[in-house]
């Protein structure tokens, strides 16, 4: 297989299910405090150290060498990111839980954002701690199961869909706000995760 693939693949995966999510607001919050250049550094760095974890985790456990467990795992992905599109859509109702399962994080970002320490840290820190448990990282442990011996393109590929999804936040958040309803990028992005699930498990039975 070619490598371009699996780094397209996973860069699509990440980069459509930022749209709108919670890591977008850190980063807004950080775009008044720091150049554009010190975030996407942190973006990097943080993406760097969760979705690498989360892949390197994924092609460990895709490495035991077992066929009915590597099928189970298989599946279990494919169905994962059905179940992150819909989830998405329940969560669409549901937008008051959004404060209150991310207000710890939503303090220790608004501490660490008074420290003097310099800022690609900071944002790389806040990164890591938002990405994990998150649909993303969750992802990429699915996407490390699938393709473990394309490691270095699953990571290079989620580190490249965190940044230009979070570039994209930057420079034409206030513009989508106003031209487009939150829920239609939503929408989209809850769909291709259950699109992606269902050619999964279309191919795996």
């Amino acid at each position: 297989m070619n490598h371009f693939y699996p780094l397209l693949l996973s860069f699509s995966i990440i980069f459509f299910a930022e749209l709108g999510d919670k890591t977008q607001i850190m980063v807004l919050s950080f775009s008044t405090k720091s150049k554009i250049k010190n975030i996407i550094l942190g973006i990097a760095l943080g993406t760097f150290l969760s979705h690498g974890f989360a892949i390197l985790l994924g092609s460990r456990l895709a490495s035991i060498s077992n066929e009915s467990f590597s099928y189970f795992l298989n599946l279990l992905t494919y169905i994962s990111f059905i179940l992150f599109g819909i989830i998405g859509f329940i969560s669409m109702k549901k937008k008051s839980n959004f404060d209150t399962d991310n207000g710890n994080k939503s303090g220790i970002i608004s501490k660490l954002s008074k420290l003097k320490i310099n800022y690609i840290f900071i944002i790389a820190f806040c990164i890591f701690i938002g990405e994990l448990g998150d649909k993303t990282f969750l992802s990429s442990i699915g996407l490390g199961i699938q393709y473990p011996e394309y490691k270095l393109s699953l990571i290079v590929g989620s580190i490249l869909g965190m940044v230009c999804s979070n570039i994209l936040a930057i420079v034409f958040g206030k513009l989508l706000s106003m031209k487009f309803n939150q829920n239609i990028i939503e929408v989209i992005s809850n769909s291709l995760f259950i699109l992606f699930g269902i050619i999964g498990l279309l191919f795996q039975l």
